[in-house]
């Protein structure tokens, strides 16, 4: 049976994945992708399995000098880094699906009345941030989207926040 073809960002992820669970090493990344994602940028790569959150991982800016690096490294650190899951195993794999989120830079806002659907958010108040990728179920509007934000950073719902936007580009 032949498997389906999906994005190169999403195969690389999963290849990366592999490759560090079967052998615990790092892929290099491969130059075709850097002439389709000239500019480095934030990355987060989200891994399900059946329907459910089994890790997610990533960097609101970019921390690696391409969007591939940052994938590998961002896929490796959502299998096996994700506090609030235990590491993915290699068998576990097959039943996993990847989507790669890529950001663009977060701007601030003043207003609260962005699309959820179309926008992240990233809260931030001292040193502490708390970021939401667009589109999550269960999400329908900016005020949910910031408490949500607030809550992963550990800031109380009343706390100022500095609110940021940010779009991005997913790939499944």
């Amino acid at each position: 049976m032949h498997s389906p073809k999906f994005h190169p960002l999403v195969e690389l992820a999963k290849r990366a994945i592999r490759e560090y669970l079967d052998n615990r090493t790092v892929i290099q990344s491969t130059v075709v992708l850097q002439k389709d994602f000239p500019q480095p940028s934030g990355v987060f790569v989200s891994l399900k399995k059946n329907g459910q959150l089994r890790g997610c991982v990533g960097t609101y800016q970019p921390a690696q000098p391409t969007v591939a690096d940052e994938v590998i490294h961002n896929a490796i650190a959502s299998a096996t880094r994700d506090p609030r899951f235990n590491p993915l195993t290699l068998p576990e794999l097959e039943k996993i699906e990847c989507s790669v989120d890529v950001l663009t830079m977060p701007v601030p806002v003043k207003h609260r009345d962005w699309d959820p659907q179309r926008f992240g958010v990233l809260v931030v108040h001292g040193s502490k941030r708390g970021l939401l990728l667009p589109d999550l179920e269960g999400i329908q509007t900016a005020e949910q989207q910031i408490r949500m934000a607030k809550e992963k950073a550990g800031i109380v719902a009343d706390a100022e926040c500095v609110l940021y936007q940010f779009n991005v580009q997913r790939y499944r």
